[in-house]
């Protein structure tokens, strides 16, 4: 089946015009913007919740004007950071959240974006900030780090890995007298299983002295980058390839629900269409390697997903209403719709072999560009692997095997 009936597929089984809105809020109100899980048909006994160990990740990140390095060394680098912890045994789900910081006076305190499996999603959103504001003074550090402990929805798993990575160049404003300081803020994360992890970009005394005592009473790691974040930054001559199949892999996707249900499917693709259009090739390429492990399917399929449930034997295909199946599919008999959904299963495994096989070829050429280099231990990508691999294994998760993505 071909790339271009696909894309037919994916586009008859939604509801035309819902626009992508990027998932971030004010952090003012009352709560942040929280995932809607989409119920599918399962088999009775069918698993209904993941048995894989949890990794939650929320980055603060400062996003004034002075961070313009650093927030594009984010965007360029969101999918090497997710597949270094994807490279766990055993293999965690990946949920990743963001705090987007400022000061009072600028166009936003705070942005909040909530904790998802959803890595299309949150990168179309990161993708709509920009360094602005600020100034050379102290910014709204202790209401990011509020934010990020109290209105981002944490797992309540004893055994889940939950960090914070504080990402900046100032130190808080301690004169507000209506916020609430980092020392209290920490102690709520200390009794929650949070750790806070604080990376200092660029040489600034004050933020390093308050970036040690966060480190300190988050019971993380102090880390410090250059202004730029320094993160390893290296084309190869396997992008494009693995760019190429990885929006071929996106085309093996077909959605069935509710209307209500493909509307929100519809929002991921629009994610997934805005990311390819706007990102990198690198970008691209890093993304297919991150989908193609086993902690990555979550991002590419999302919820809903017909082919992998049917596939896999959670969802019964002679129990789904014929109008909560894609369009594309509803025209045909049954023993035509099974044939469809096994081709299209072959032809994601097939791709998903042919990514692994890439990437592999791509880290190896990674690697032997860094040691020329002389290594990359100052980077941004190493400062982050160093401190996850040693905090995870505390949650019983190794990355004894593994080696930083970039």
């Amino acid at each position: 089946m071909n790339s271009k009936f696909l894309a037919l597929a994916l586009l008859g089984c939604t509801a035309a015009g819902v626009v992508l809105y990027p998932a971030y809020q004010d952090a003012g109100a009352a709560n942040p913007v929280l995932p809607d899980p989409v119920a599918g048909n399962l088999h009775p006994g069918a698993i209904l919740a993941s048995d894989r160990p949890k990794v939650e990740v929320v980055f603060v990140l400062d996003t004034t004007g002075s961070m313009g390095g650093l927030i594009q060394a984010a965007k360029d680098k969101i999918w090497s950071i997710a597949t270094s912890m994807a490279q766990a045994q055993p293999a965690p789900e990946i949920r990743i959240g963001l705090v987007a910081y400022r000061d009072r006076g600028d166009s936003y305190v705070t942005r909040v974006v909530d904790l998802s499996t959803d890595l299309d999603s949150l990168y179309a959103t990161l993708m709509e900030f920009q360094a602005d504001g600020g100034g050379d003074g102290p910014e709204s550090v202790n209401r990011a780090l509020y934010d990020a402990v109290h209105k981002v929805s944490w797992s309540q798993d004893d055994n889940a890995y939950r960090v914070v990575f504080l990402v900046g160049d100032a130190p808080p404003h301690m004169d507000y007298q209506d916020d609430v300081k980092y020392p209290v803020t920490l102690a709520a994360a200390r009794r929650r299983g949070i750790l806070v992890n604080a990376i200092q970009c660029g040489s600034s005394r004050d933020t390093a002295r308050t970036w040690q005592r966060v480190a300190q009473l988050g019971q993380g790691e102090y880390l410090q980058v250059d202004q730029s974040g320094g993160a390893v930054a290296i084309a190869t001559p396997f992008d494009e390839k693995l760019a190429s199949l990885s929006a071929q892999l996106d085309d093996t996707r077909l959605y069935y629900g509710s209307e209500e249900q493909k509307q929100r499917q519809q929002r991921k693709l629009e994610a997934t269409e805005k990311l390819h259009a706007a990102s990198s090739v690198a970008s691209q390429a890093r993304r297919a390697t991150f989908n193609a492990s086993a902690s990555g399917a979550a991002n590419l399929l999302g919820k809903g997903e017909l082919v992998e449930d049917v596939a896999s034997g959670r969802v019964d295909l002679s129990s789904i209403e014929r109008e909560a199946l894609p369009a594309s599919l509803q025209a045909m008999s049954p023993q035509e719709q099974q044939v469809l959904i096994e081709q299209t299963a072959r032809r994601r495994n097939a791709l998903k072999d042919e990514i692994r096989q890439l990437a592999e070829q791509r880290a190896t050429y990674l690697r032997q560009k860094v040691q020329e280099a002389g290594g990359a231990h100052d980077s941004l990508d190493e400062k982050i692997y160093s401190a996850v691999r040693a905090q995870a294994r505390k949650r019983g998760l190794s990355y004894e095997t593994g080696a930083p993505s970039y």
